[in-house]
């Protein structure tokens, strides 16, 4: 067997490899998740509030991300909506309102037909200018959203009378690639608002290490890449007990899956090449 391990072919291990990846992904493979404390803290800042309230929805991300983030969107405006909160969807980046739409085409108007464009969900839109946008409608909106996503006027919006600014918002839930996103939502608004604003967000796996400074003063939950999506989605749809939801529902335990086997692979082959390592050394002493 030493022999074997020792010689073997480099190609027989990508070959392990392909087959790891592979086979859950054909078979759809999802696994329990046990969630963390950041993600349950995510999950609490939304179960808290009431029917009702208001949350702005950031969706600063494009395609690129959709792999990691485009669950967390999804698990996002489905749990606002299952509490019925009043939904403010916007975005920093150009290609946010495609992502916005992706949310409320596949969860809105799917799994929650009664609700009412204008009442109890708004599309502004994307704006440019970054943490320039955040620090106008910090306290005037309506200088830069004069209509929303799709060009009706602001002020014939049901939902957007008595809003001047989004310190009126009960909870901003970003979903974030890089800049604009996170880290600008928390220097440029929760900072000088600390007591007006709360703040939860998902984020990409790179990103996450340079919110964590943040945590929790100023970000008390943060979703890690399609891990923390799938930590999440596990606990939203517990909660709900809606196990007969369509599948995007749980599209990020389901993406855990491949990475769950080839983690393992990956650390058994690191096992067994110490293994064979420290018998060569015992053998060369000797």
């Amino acid at each position: 067997m030493y022999d074997l391990l020792r010689n073997l072919d480099r190609r027989w291990i990508f070959l392990l490899m392909l087959l790891a990846v592979a086979i859950p992904i054909l078979l759809q493979s999802q696994f329990p998740e046990k969630p963390t404390g950041l993600a349950k803290a995510v999950f609490d800042e939304i179960e808290q509030l009431e029917e009702g309230d208001r949350v702005l929805l950031a969706f600063d991300f494009d395609p690129a991300s959709a792999g990691e983030l485009g669950p967390m969107a999804t698990i996002f405006s489905y749990h606002c909506a299952k509490k019925k909160l009043k939904m403010y969807y916007m975005a920093l980046w150009p290609v946010g309102p495609q992502m916005i739409d992706d949310s409320i085409n596949n969860v809105i108007k799917k799994e929650f037909p009664e609700m009412v464009y204008g009442e109890d969900y708004v599309n502004l839109g994307f704006k440019s200018g970054g943490e320039g946008v955040i620090k106008v409608i910090l306290t005037d909106i309506r200088k830069l959203f004069t209509t929303d996503g799709y060009g009706t006027q602001i002020d014939e919006i049901p939902m957007m009378q008595g809003v001047e600014n989004i310190r009126q918002m009960d909870l901003i839930a970003n979903v974030s690639a890089g800049s604009a996103g996170t880290k600008e939502w928390v220097q440029y608004a929760i900072t000088p608002y600390p007591d007006d604003l709360r703040i939860v967000a998902g984020c990409t796996g790179v990103q996450a290490p340079l919110l964590y400074p943040y945590i929790p003063n100023q970000l008390p939950g943060l979703l890690g890449a399609i891990k923390g999506a799938a930590e999440y989605e596990e606990l939203v749809v517990s909660t709900y007990g809606d196990s007969d939801l369509p599948g995007i529902y749980s599209e990020a335990r389901r993406r855990m899956g491949p990475q769950l086997i080839a983690h393992m692979l990956m650390i058994a082959l690191i096992v067994v090449g110490n293994i064979i390592y420290f018998m060569e050394r015992k053998k060369g002493v000797s």
